[in-house]
């Protein structure tokens, strides 16, 4: 446990901070999983939900969850699937 104020407001934020990106990679997560299951159910509106994911991808890169080359790969890999 810190000792210095400063120190314990670091950790408080810190936690803060831990969290939401914790729910951010994780509705990503989720995103990325509910396009594939899209994609490989065949259903009509894959388009709609690869989109969906895509934004998610981009949000991702916006808040510095993800490598722009990283979102990029992911959004390729997602587009190929579709066209597949």
């Amino acid at each position: 446990m810190p000792n210095i104020k400063s120190s314990k407001k670091r950790v408080k934020v810190l936690t803060v901070k831990t969290a939401r990106n914790q729910a951010n990679r994780s509705e990503l997560r989720t995103q990325l999983k509910k396009a594939n299951a899209a994609i490989e159910s065949g259903s009509d509106d894959k388009e709609l939900v690869v989109r969906e994911a895509v934004k998610k991808i981009d949000q991702a890169v916006a808040k510095g969850l993800l490598h722009k080359n990283t979102a990029a790969r992911r959004k390729s890999a997602l587009a190929k699937k579709v066209g597949a």
